[in-house]
């Protein structure tokens, strides 16, 4: 494509299209030709050339035009030997004649396949009007509101104005642009027309502002959901809202509101439609934010045990710069705490005048009272979060400065405090729920059964305890230090003990006690012990801390030990970089409370979880996450590059990370010397394994630096991943958002079959039968229960059977209709419909229900082609019945199986030792029992989520059968009668059958 000219509006695709260029055209023999494609003038038919053929065959009729699909989502494609080296954003394909024969065809870009397929689409779509409209632009509707822009400015009436005044007004209407772009621009135009002057006519300022404020792969966008007019009516924004961004129960009145609020011009306003100006300030709304709202919000279950969530937790808080030098600094806390954090470290020594403080021991200049540091922690405490604060001291004082934190606390903090003594009836800690608005004081505590006012417990400073393990003269003796009574009375159930191992922890550690490990010792219990340390983690708290080593304050990877189910992370809140990066994205979720629910396979008593899994998680579904990088907007230049222009030559990286399986890394191309709007249009797939766990990092660096590559970054767990068209707000390298930068993308995620509801839930690769996976069951050595999971062998196959025969029908229907596995239902039946019609215009088919399933009928004769796409949808309907029927009686026959095997979990070791199994081959026959009974509980849940998701499917296929007029009955009867089929399936389904699941 011309860099020097945007494409903004249907006659410039045709311009380009008349002009023509180079196509690879792709044929079924996996043979591949360059051919050179122009538009006739007369706008009637498509030429290429060299062609063996005769000139006059060599064409393609417009009027012969089915069809023009992007992407590679035709039979050609699919069966090409060569198509895994084609770009998906560079290929199209036109579907021609009665029976859709398809022409093949790809661009050198994704630029160029869109103007193609946009310019097609509307030539063909105006086929039967007539096409002096494509002369020009001067009477489109965004004109029209320019003109009245430029009018109002012109104070003079004169139809000219000055150029200052033109360039002022561009900027009203879009601030991001620069003034010095905008005075190019109209230097440019000028020149073309071989006049110089500084003022500016109205065609002039209408020109400019189409060519500087038109985003290419928006323009594109909106002509293809408009149906190829310029604009989109509430109809077209409703699909559009419905079909590609997911959202729930949109009316058409919520669509006007959306149109009154956005479009630019008064005509719009007041007729319902949306220009391409408006729509380009949706998309960059809040409203299109890449974050699902509902996890701005406290979204998940808060009533669980605190050892049950991941906690936001600061590292040496009182530092503002690094551990080696810096200095103490109240703001530490303050940052933290107006950051989520909900775990603060205070490291307290004896200070003069009987005060105790806070300081950096490596820098004893600068320091902070204590009484100064929890009066800030008192004042932003609950700021932005009302959950529990967990206070970690760190005591080097004397026993009457003890006295004084004591006092000063009680007094600052008052009745906030939580100092009840734990039930040693419980088995658990307290909820997040349960303990709003209260302090917790983490510490060393003397015996329960101790009356004595002071004794010696072990010290607490773990920086010099690292540095005396790793002296040659360390002898495992712990340093002890005095501690009061009084002080010992404020720690409840959050007392620090000493780790020694899981096997004496699970016997003797008490709920209430915390165990700190350093980032090396958690690293090696991580990479040995896996399984123990997650199941280690469901009932107790740990803590983890940065190795002393990190003299410069750098971050630890927070993923390795969240990935063990560690609840409190440390991090140096005041060093920027990826790390942190990933600890600030995490904790964005559940409105950024602090508190983060972990995986229930992480939270259950009996299940099997190891942190180092390089494959599917049991009792898990993976899912695929499809990102289409599409463009970027106004990227500054990196802020540590030195001795270079304003230009840049930027490139995407999207890390996901999570488990060990779900780490993956991809990059697009580089843009040359782009940072207003470089276009990537790139598209790219990555498996998830468990999405709970995994976050995705979006990162712009400048392929061209010197002294610094990073541009900025965006870090999203992936349950807060909205789908769609959506524009990600970049951060800088501090964390900062940085205002009109951003990355415009579109995400989809799907089942690994391909089905599915595009929004939430597929590699385009069907699984048939032979090549299915089953997850297994394991033998456990016991008889007894192994003959009780031998049963669930086949109902589990069922289950798997079921749900993967559904997905494959849909798949198959998707195929069909030429669209992506990223397409949902709704975009299925739209397209089928508009297929499904004869020569007058009129369905060749009907919605019928029979049995409350709607499936479709034929109204006489139909094509081969037709039949075919008939006996897809036919099959679709009929797995998914088949599912809803029989989900329940499965899923009964899977639960069975899960009590039976429960039944034996009290008596597991009194069994084993029986058989005479002890050591490691009782160890693995525990762990076998918790994978199975895992096993046995995700399968159930993933069939329940599967007849839930189907009998959805019906209702929305039900629905746009009728929207598309696929129904004999008048549309206000048909729609009676349709939502009476609905209730019925919800009531056939969701009635007593519905309580087994």
């Amino acid at each position: 494509m011309p860099s020097e000219k945007k494409i903004s509006s249907a006659h410039d695709c045709i311009s380009f299209m008349q002009a023509g260029c180079e196509l690879k055209k792709v044929r079924p023999n996996s043979r591949i030709y360059n051919r050179f494609f122009t538009l006739d003038t007369d706008l009637q038919a498509l030429r290429w050339e060299p062609s063996k053929k005769d000139l006059e065959k060599a064409k393609l009729d417009i009027s012969a035009i089915k069809e023009i699909r992007l992407g590679k989502n035709t039979e050609t494609f699919r069966n090409n030997g060569l198509a895994d080296q084609i770009c998906e954003d560079c290929a199209f394909s036109i579907l021609h004649g009665e029976n859709y024969e398809s022409l093949d065809l790809v661009a050198n870009s994704a630029d160029v396949a869109n103007i193609w397929v946009s310019g097609l689409r509307y030539l063909v779509s105006r086929s039967k009007q007539p096409l002096d409209f494509v002369e020009g632009n001067q009477n489109t509707p965004r004109f029209m509101w320019l003109k009245t822009v430029f009018e109002a400015a012109d104070v003079d009436g004169n139809g000219i104005m000055l150029e200052d005044t033109s360039v002022e007004l561009i900027k009203q209407l879009n601030p991001t642009l620069k003034e010095s772009k905008i005075r190019l621009k109209f230097k440019e135009i000028q020149k073309s027309k071989e006049k110089l002057t500084t003022r500016v006519t109205e065609e002039e300022f209408c020109e400019a502002f189409c060519e500087l404020c038109t985003r290419p792969e928006v323009y594109f966008l909106l002509v293809q959901i408009s149906k190829n007019k310029e604009f989109l009516d509430a109809n077209d924004l409703m699909l559009f809202l419905e079909a590609e961004q997911g959202v729930a129960h949109i009316t058409e009145d919520m669509c006007l509101d959306i149109i009154k609020r956005y479009e630019l011009s008064e005509e719009g306003r007041q007729k319902g439609f949306l220009a391409i100006d408006g729509f380009t300030q949706y998309l960059l709304s809040p409203e299109c934010d890449i974050f699902d709202p509902e996890q701005k919000k406290v979204a998940q279950d808060m009533t669980q045990p605190l050892s049950h969530y991941y906690i936001n937790a600061s590292h040496n808080t009182y530092l503002i710069e690094d551990q080696f030098r810096g200095p103490a600094d109240v703001n530490g806390y303050v940052r933290a705490l107006k950051m989520g954090c909900r775990s603060v470290e205070l490291d307290v020594s004896d200070g003069s005048d009987n005060e105790p403080i806070l300081c950096n021991r490596n820098n004893m200049t600068t320091h902070v009272s204590f009484r100064s540091v929890i009066e800030v922690i008192n004042k932003f405490a609950f700021v932005a979060s009302e959950y529990p604060l967990i206070l970690c001291l760190g005591n080097h004082c004397s026993l009457p400065q003890q006295k004084v934190m004591v006092e000063q606390m009680k007094k600052v903090f008052g009745d906030k405090l939580y100092t009840e003594a734990p039930l040693p009836s419980e088995s658990y800690l307290p909820s997040p729920e349960k303990l709003k608005r209260m302090i917790i004081v983490k510490g060393k505590k003397l015996p329960s059964d101790s009356d004595v006012l002071e004794g010696e417990v072990t010290d607490e400073d773990e920086e010099a305890e690292m540095s005396r393990r790793m002296s040659v003269d360390y002898n495992g003796e712990q340093k002890q230090i005095w501690l009061c009574k009084e002080l010992s009375d404020l720690v409840s159930i959050c007392k620090s003990v000493q780790y020694r191992d899981f096997e004496v922890s699970m016997k003797s550690q008490n709920y209430w006690e915390i165990c700190s490990f350093s980032e090396t010792e958690a690293s090696r219990i991580a990479n040995e012990y896996p399984e123990d340390f997650v199941n280690y983690n469901k009932k107790f708290l740990s803590r983890i801390y940065p190795s002393a080593m990190r003299i410069d304050s750098s971050n630890l990877n927070p993923q390795d030990f969240w990935n063990c189910g560690c609840q409190i992370v440390a991090m140096n809140f005041q060093t920027p970089g990826p790390m942190m990066d990933l600890h600030t994205g995490w904790f964005l979720q559940n409105g950024g409370c602090g508190y983060v629910l972990r995986p229930s396979v992480m939270r259950d008593e009996i299940s099997y979880f190891s942190a180092n899994t390089k494959g599917i998680v049991p009792g898990v579904s993976p899912l695929a996450l499809h990102i289409k990088i599409i463009s970027g907007q106004n990227f500054p230049k990196p802020k540590g590059a030195c001795a270079k222009g304003d230009v840049i030559d930027p490139y995407v990286c999207i890390e996901i990370h999570g488990i060990p399986a779900d780490c993956s890394e991809q990059r697009t191309k580089t843009v040359q010397q782009n940072s207003d709007n470089p276009i990537f249009d790139e598209t790219f797939e990555f498996q998830v394994n468990l999405p709970e766990l995994a976050m995705i990092r979006f990162v712009v660096l400048d392929d061209d630096y010197i002294g610094d590559e990073f541009i900025g970054q965006y870090t999203i767990p992936f349950e807060c991943l909205q789908p769609g068209y959506r524009h990600v707000p970049l951060r800088s390298f501090v964390g900062d958002i940085m205002e009109h930068v951003t990355l415009f993308v579109h995400i989809a995620i799907t089942n690994r079959s391909g089905g599915g509801k595009a929004q939430k839930r597929s590699l385009s690769v069907r699984m048939g039968k032979k090549v299915r996976e089953y997850t297994m069951l394991r033998n456990i050595g016991l008889k007894t229960i192994d003959d009780i999971f031998k049963i669930a062998v086949h109902p589990l196959r069922e289950a798997i059977d079921m749900r993967e025969n559904m997905q494959n029908a849909i798949v198959s229907i998707k195929e069909l209709c030429g669209l992506p596995p990223t397409a949902n239902l709704k975009q299925c039946l739209l397209t089928l419909s508009s297929r499904l019609i004869t020569s007058d215009n009129t369905p060749s088919v009907s919605l019928v229900m029979k049995d409350s399933f709607p499936f479709l009928e034929a109204l006489g004769a139909i094509p081969d082609v037709q039949k075919k796409m008939l006996a897809a949808y036919d099959l679709m309907i009929q797995e998914s019945r088949f599912l809803i029927e029989m989900a329940d009686t499965v899923h009964e026959k899977i639960l069975q199986c899960q009590k039976a095997g429960m039944e034996f979990h009290e008596e597991l070791h009194n069994l084993g030792a029986k058989e005479g199994l002890k050591g490691r081959k009782l160890n693995k026959a525990t762990e076998s029992f918790a994978w199975n009974i895992t096993v046995l509980k995700g399968q159930g849940d993933l069939l329940k989520n599967a007849k839930n998701e189907a009998i959805e499917n019906m209702k929305q296929i039900q629905l746009a059968c009728l929207s598309c007029g696929l129904s004999k009955a008048p549309s206000s009867s048909a729609e009676a009668k349709g939502k009476r089929s609905l209730e019925a399936i919800e009531e056939k389904d969701g009635g007593e059958e519905n309580g087994k699941l």
